[in-house]
């Protein structure tokens, strides 16, 4: 008989379609018949993602306080994996002036995570490169075009690059703006706190009412990377590799 494994997804947060990406990746958690999963908004029940064998978070804008982060640390300390998606490391101020800022106030989560979102230009097509061909993680995938918000983050050392995107310009919606010729990750794992984590800041997602209440309505319909079947191919190893595959 199959052993039970229970994966805690935490889906919440700011500006996105939670709805959208927490249905997605429960039809691909599915796909394991001994996956078994509790759905949190937050990090604020720390029971549950203290004894969780995976956790799998897509928030924005969503920081855990002082028992959250105990939790965090208790789940990595017992060696389990945690698969981090797109906007977990984002902190949004949004100042007078109409520009976000991303303040450097929870350096504990942050240094837990391996980065911490900075900006993006708007939403685009850029291309994505394997970084390391010989990983589980991507072993076998080649260089890909995506159509995705691109993620310039700060990074802590430590991390093992997976997937790695370039970027040189401007971000004027951001506080960080200014941008020198560089790579920058898209997906790496971490060791963290007797742990690992896989970070892939890939999956922006949006519909016309997630933009509350900085606006009521929004004009388009935005699935980034979930319009690519790359990126499903990447979320279905991740979930492989957080549950020891």
């Amino acid at each position: 008989m199959s052993t039970r494994f229970d994966i805690c997804l935490i889906a919440g947060g700011k500006y996105h379609d939670i709805d959208f990406a927490r249905l997605e990746l429960l039809k691909l958690l599915a796909e394991h018949e001994t996956a078994r999963v509790t759905i949190l908004n937050d990090y604020s029940d720390a029971d549950t993602i203290r004894s969780t064998d995976m956790l799998i978070t897509y928030t924005c804008d969503i920081v855990p306080d002082e028992k959250g982060l105990a939790a965090l640390r208790d789940f990595l300390g017992k060696g389990r994996r945690w698969f981090a998606l797109h906007g977990t490391n984002s902190i949004l101020n949004f100042l007078a002036d109409g520009k976000v800022d991303c303040p450097d106030c929870a350096p504990d989560f942050m240094e837990m995570l391996g980065s911490q979102f900075q900006a993006h230009p708007p939403i685009g097509r850029f291309k994505v490169k394997v970084a390391d061909k010989d990983h589980a993680l991507t072993r076998g995938l080649r260089d890909f075009f995506v159509e995705d918000e691109q993620y310039l983050c700060t990074f802590h050392p430590g991390n093992h690059p997976l997937l790695t995107t370039r970027f040189a310009g401007q971000t004027p919606e951001f506080t960080h703006s200014d941008w020198p010729d560089a790579e920058h990750l898209v997906m790496y794992t971490r060791p963290s706190h007797g742990g690992e984590v896989l970070y892939l800041t890939l999956g922006h997602c949006r519909g016309r009412f997630d933009l509350r209440p900085l606006a009521d309505f929004y004009p388009f319909v935005e699935r980034g990377a979930w319009a690519h079947p790359v990126y499903y191919e990447l979320l279905r190893r991740g979930i492989r590799w957080g549950m020891g595959g």
